[in-house]
């Protein structure tokens, strides 16, 4: 009973098998396409004897149809071919270009019924035939389109076409035994071909049939001599089929050739793997591996299996995988693929930041582009507040990702965070101009919403509002801006009814928010309830470790309004001997002990 190959010499023989299938199917493909259309001078036989006037008026019909199809007048032309059909019924070019007509219409059954004529117009025309044919095989009628394919072959012995499309057909429909037997008329016809006789192995081996699989590369083996490819696929089954002696002396024989053939060195390995003998299958492996020949797919794919297997056993054995890492990732010096993988498996096993970085900016030595990469660097910035390396990170991506908006927003913020502020506003302007109906709606609001925080800054509150307004319409629930819009409408004691609005939805949102707390106080008081601006503020106080000095002295003109004057003086004094005290009211208010509105 034939078993599964090995992880490493199942991907060569299947390979190689696919690669002989891809040029089989290419070859054939030209029977299932649409076809040339066939030359009306040459394949127009017209059954009916036609009177001079007759064939006057035909003549002129079918030149109209053809001026009128290539200005684009479809129906036009349609109709010019019918009035040709009723002259000569019988016009095997008429029907065929009727048949084109009804295909481009979607009327199937109209267009199979033209086609279906003009072949039993002209039965010795190859392309009508041929059209036909892959008319059938579109419309999803495999046995008709092989029946006709079949008559070709018969009738047509010079042609290779029709057998190309039975193999394909054949190949379709599961049928293994017709498409060996196509490939050996092809073989009787053409002669002995690599592509051919992959494809009869390949089809061997679907059918179990390991003595034709064995005879067919044999074949090979021995017509292409110098082409180690069939030697390694020989060896392969041979270890496929326990032949274990056969398939290392076949390997072997490889190696002695070519001694640094990277895919005859994972054979041997696969060997013994087959054996049992680990210490021997990881030596020949890690030769493999570091052979600067060994494509790069081939090297991605043995680590992904290489990591797979380290899982699924248990054993998690980090410090080998890592090791190989680390000798193989200075061959791959033109993809980044193997130090992605890398990268996602320092990750996934959670290995310091530190250690992950390097992968990262090795893969953008190599692609400058990678956005997943410098992401994931930008993610480490932003995770220990380094802004300035996060502005390194961000301002070459401008440059390689300008699509990305998420660049843009966090070079902006950076810039912010960083009191660059002129330099954070045109970033985000450059920003918001990539939106489009894709962008993250969420993403875009807080652009916004720093704009207007930067715009109020600069006391230009027309549009800081404007900026706020903006990050609504992409997000109503954006909770930063909602805070901020209605703080900054209280300070100004405008719109204070939209400002309670807005301002609630936070505390409602985050009800132990301190900061959100404190402006809807702030909001409650300067409409004048006191009240229940004092349950807010001391929520405010209960929620917040380090108060500053705005909530401070926002206590005390709370605590003041209701009648509290001492309470009011402490956490006014308290909000004046704090660091980021900005007051002008604070000491009059201390010294006259009373509330002073600024």
């Amino acid at each position: 009973m034939k078993r599964t190959p090995t992880l490493l010499l199942r991907r060569l023989v299947l390979c190689c098998a696919w690669l002989s299938l891809l040029a089989l199917a290419a070859s054939c493909g030209s029977s299932a396409r649409a076809t040339r259309q066939p030359d009306t001078a040459t394949t127009t036989v017209t059954e009916k004897a036609l009177t001079e006037d007759e064939q006057r008026k035909f003549e002129y019909f079918l030149i109209e149809a053809s001026r009128l199809k290539q200005s684009g007048d479809y129906d036009a032309a349609l109709e010019m071919y019918e009035h040709c059909l009723s002259i000569d019924p019988t016009s095997g070019a008429v029907l065929y270009e009727m048949a084109y007509f009804y295909t481009m219409l979607n009327q199937a059954d109209k267009a199979q019924d033209c086609f279906e004529r003009a072949v039993a117009v002209n039965p010795d025309n190859f392309w009508y035939k041929q059209t036909l044919a892959a008319f059938y095989q579109r419309a999803g009628q495999p046995d008709k389109a092989i029946a006709v394919y079949e008559s070709m072959a018969a009738q047509f012995p010079q042609r290779s076409e029709p057998l190309l499309a039975l193999v394909s057909l054949y190949g379709e429909k599961q049928d293994n035994p017709n498409v060996i037997r196509t490939l050996d008329r092809l073989e009787v016809k053409e002669g002995k071909s690599e592509q051919f006789s992959m494809e009869k192995f390949r089809i061997y081996l679907q059918m179990d049939s390991t003595a034709h699989a064995f005879n067919e590369i044999e074949k090979l083996v021995k017509e292409y001599p110098n082409d180690t490819r069939y030697k390694l696929i020989l060896g392969g089954v041979y270890l496929d089929n326990d032949r274990m002696d056969d398939a290392y002396a076949t390997f072997r024989g490889v190696l002695d050739e070519e001694p640094d053939n990277p895919q005859a060195q994972l054979a041997v390995a696969s060997y013994y793997q087959r054996q049992g003998n680990d210490s021997l299958y990881n030596a020949c492996l890690d030769r493999a591996l570091l052979n600067e020949k060994l494509d790069t797919p081939t090297r991605l794919d043995i680590m992904r299996q290489l990591i797979i297997d380290s899982e699924q056993t248990g054993n998690g054995d980090t410090t080998r995988i890592m090791d190989m890492f680390r000798r193989i990732l200075p061959l791959e010096r033109e993809s980044a693929d193997l130090s992605m993988l890398c990268a996602q498996y320092m990750i996934t096993k959670q290995m310091p930041d530190d250690r992950i970085k390097p992968v990262l900016y090795h893969i953008l030595e190599i692609e400058p582009d990678n956005t997943v990469a410098r992401l994931q660097l930008l993610s480490y910035a932003v995770k220990k507040d380094d802004y300035n390396d996060a502005i390194a990170i961000c301002r070459p991506a401008l440059e390689y990702n300008p699509e990305v908006i998420e660049f843009y927003y966090y070079l902006g913020l950076s810039y912010y965070q960083v009191d660059r502020t002129d330099e954070a506003l045109a970033t985000f302007s450059k920003g918001v101009e990539q939106a489009t109906e894709k962008s993250d709606k969420e993403l875009i609001s807080n652009f916004y919403q720093l704009m207007g925080d930067i715009y109020h800054e600069k006391q230009n509150n027309q549009l800081a509002y404007a900026a706020y307004d903006s990050s609504l319409v992409y997000n109503p629930e954006n909770i930063g801006t909602l805070n901020n819009y209605a703080y900054y409408l209280s300070l100004e004691r405008k719109d204070l009814d939209r400002a309670e609005e807005m301002s609630y939805k936070t505390v409602k949102a985050e009800p132990q928010n301190a900061t959100y707390l404190d402006t809807y106080a702030w909001i409650l008081f300067e409409k004048g309830r006191y009240a229940e601006a004092k349950l807010y503020i001391d929520d405010a106080i209960k929620n917040e470790q380090s108060p500053g000095a705005a909530v401070w002295e926002h206590c005390g003109d709370i605590y003041y309004m209701t009648g509290d004057t001492e309470k009011a003086l402490e956490f006014w004094r308290k909000a004046l001997g704090m660091e980021d005290n900005e007051s002008k009211t604070l000491e009059r208010k201390i010294k006259l002990k009373k509330y002073i509105a600024e």
